[in-house]
Order: C-alpha cells, then sequence, then structure tokens
C-alpha cells in the first residue's frame, strides 16, 4: 500500500497543538501524511515538529473566529480535522462562537476548498436539550458541520486521560492542598475515560473507510466509573487520604454562580462544568445498538485508565515520584 507521505497527502490539523490534537498529529505523522498543524499561536508549537521527519509537521496561523486565516490554513489539503473547543468562557471566546461559529466556518472552509475528508471532535453529552450550554453548543456544531459538509465524520469522546490532560490532573492536585475532597451530586455521576491515543485511532480510522462518512460515533473508554470511585482511585495512587464531603449538585452551582466575577483559573468549577454532572458522561445505549461506538470503528485494544493513569500521577505522592523505590 502506498504511503499517504509519497502520495503527497496533506491533513490539516486545527487545534493541533493541544492535548488531544498533538496526539493526532503524532498519529498522522508516523502513518505517512504531511501535517499541517492550525493553531492561534504557531510561535509555541515548535514541539510538534519532532514528531515527524524533517519538514513532514509544520504549524500554521489560524483562528477560528477570523474565517480568512480559515482559507489559507485548508489549502491544498486532502484531510482537515477540528479539535477546536473550550470549556470555560472567557471574553471574546464564548462557547457559541468556537462550538458552533468556528465549527461551521472550518467545515465551510474545508468544503470550498475540495478537501476529500472531514472529521469534527466534539463531546459526549452533546444534545440540543443539555442542561449545560457546553452541551447544548456542542449539538449545534455537529449540525453546522453536517450542514457544511455532510460527509463529515464527528467524533463524540468521552472525558480524555493521558499526561497532560486537565481531568485526572486537576483531581490528583486537589489532594496536594486540601484536607477533604469534594463528592459532587453525591459522587454518582458516571464517567467513561478515552485515553488520548485511542482517539487517534479513533480518527485514523474514521478516514480508512469511507462507510463511517457521515456518521456520528461515541468513544468511551473500556471501563466505567462513578464519580466517588474515581476520586478513591486518585487517593491510591497518590498515596493520600482525603475526607469526603458530599456536596449537593444545588451547592455546587450557587458556588460557581458566587464566583462568576472570578477568573476562571480561580474557581473549582464554572456554572456549566458544574450542570455536566447532572449527566452520565458515558456511551448511550443507542450508539451501541446501532454499531457507532470506538469497537466498530474498527479499535479493539483500547487502554485502560487504570493501567495508565497512576504512571502519571506518581509526582503527586507524599514523598515525590520515587518514594516506592526507596526501601
Amino acid at each position: 500500500m502506498t504511503s499517504p507521505l509519497t502520495q503527497g497527502s496533506l491533513a490539516t490539523i486545527f487545534g493541533g497543538s493541544g492535548f488531544a490534537g498533538r496526539y493526532t498529529v503524532r498519529k498522522l505523522a508516523r502513518n505517512g501524511w504531511r501535517v499541517r498543524a492550525a493553531v492561534r499561536r504557531p510561535d509555541l508549537a515548535g514541539y510538534l515538529q519532532p514528531m515527524g521527519a524533517v519538514g513532514q509537521v509544520h504549524a500554521v496561523q489560524a483562528n477560528v473566529r477570523y474565517p480568512e486565516s480559515l482559507e489559507l490554513a485548508v489549502n491544498g489539503s486532502d484531510l482537515v480535522v477540528n479539535f477546536v473547543a473550550i470549556l470555560a468562557a472567557s471574553g471574546q471566546q464564548t462557547y457559541h462562537s468556537v462550538h458552533v461559529d468556528g465549527a461551521r466556518a472550518v467545515a465551510r472552509a474545508a468544503k470550498n476548498a475540495n478537501v476529500k475528508q472531514f472529521v469534527h471532535i466534539s463531546a459526549l453529552g452533546a444534545d440540543r436539550n443539555s442542561p449545560s450550554y457546553f452541551g447544548r453548543t456542542r449539538a449545534l456544531g455537529e449540525e453546522a458541520v453536517l450542514e457544511e459538509f455532510p460527509e463529515a465524520v464527528i467524533l463524540r469522546p468521552a472525558i480524555i486521560f493521558g499526561p497532560e490532560d486537565y481531568f485526572y490532573n486537576m483531581l490528583a492536585r486537589l489532594t496536594l492542598y486540601s484536607p477533604f475532597l469534594p463528592l459532587i451530586a453525591g459522587g454518582k455521576t458516571r464517567f467513561q475515560p478515552i485515553y488520548v491515543g485511542d482517539l487517534a485511532n479513533a480518527v485514523l480510522a474514521t478516514i480508512q473507510d469511507k462507510k463511517h462518512y457521515g456518521k456520528i460515533y461515541e468513544i468511551g473508554g473500556p471501563d466505567i466509573f462513578t464519580f466517588r470511585q474515581i476520586l478513591d482511585c486518585i487517593q491510591l495512587w497518590t498515596g493520600r487520604r482525603r475526607i469526603y464531603v458530599p456536596i449537593p449538585l444545588w451547592l455546587t452551582k450557587l458556588q460557581a454562580i458566587i464566583t462568576m466575577p472570578f477568573p476562571n483559573a480561580l474557581r473549582a468549577l464554572t456554572l456549566d462544568q458544574a450542570l455536566m454532572f447532572e449527566v452520565n458522561n458515558v456511551v448511550n445505549e443507542e450508539a451501541v445498538l446501532e454499531r457507532r461506538t470506538l469497537s466498530d470503528l474498527g479499535v479493539k485494544q483500547q487502554q485502560s485508565s487504570l493501567a495508565i493513569v497512576p504512571g502519571y500521577l506518581e509526582h503527586y505522592r507524599v514523598n515525590g515520584q520515587f518514594s516506592r523505590y526507596i526501601s
């Protein structure tokens, strides 16, 4: 089989310098693609270049809120993947401007440039009726993408884990300075974490078979945990014991509302993040029955958080990451 690199195939990855995007950049480069990472600050994305051969990976400037920058970024591309998203709104970076208008602009630019394949990364919980604005705008973004590029493949990953993740690292950092851990909504919300490398495998799988075009896939890992079980694991892996304090969802929402004037970096949770605890972050039964899951994309050997997360949380241990090796 001829390598995409031999064929001169070019993939443009929007958000390629982000946590999830960089793994797809590496995966595509290793599979022979030339990769163009479209990011807001290409001067800060030099670490992407060693992921491929000399000249195989490079970064270009693009911002989903400025359509003219998108046209240049997708020019000559065979594949476009959109990872751009935000967890908290700030200034002009609103949920709607990024998740809806931004997604539409990228899909439109790709269609106008005669790009062959388009993959849009959404999120589990994308639903017009979601309690969170994040979930509602994700659903509207999917609709916008399919209106502009009907053959697009949409992937809805669950909480993504990996060495640079926000979720597990944030909870582990909490054990460093807090005497207690919050059991939000009683700790009953369920999660199905997906390894970032498996998401990259899913992206690659979607572009290898046209039967996936125009479909929405829900991407979850092999294990399902309650929020309390995840906190149990965090304490085990960090070697720290903390008291659990049940916090009802209404109180979590109130705290988020009261702290609205503060910068997001100083807030425990935004209101939208608090609202996400109302819905389980797991693959829908409908997707399973309709064969729209990670396994149905051909990614059978999925990585468990139980095998990977302990390794990169070791530096949160009481006496440092090498404490278990000291007699």
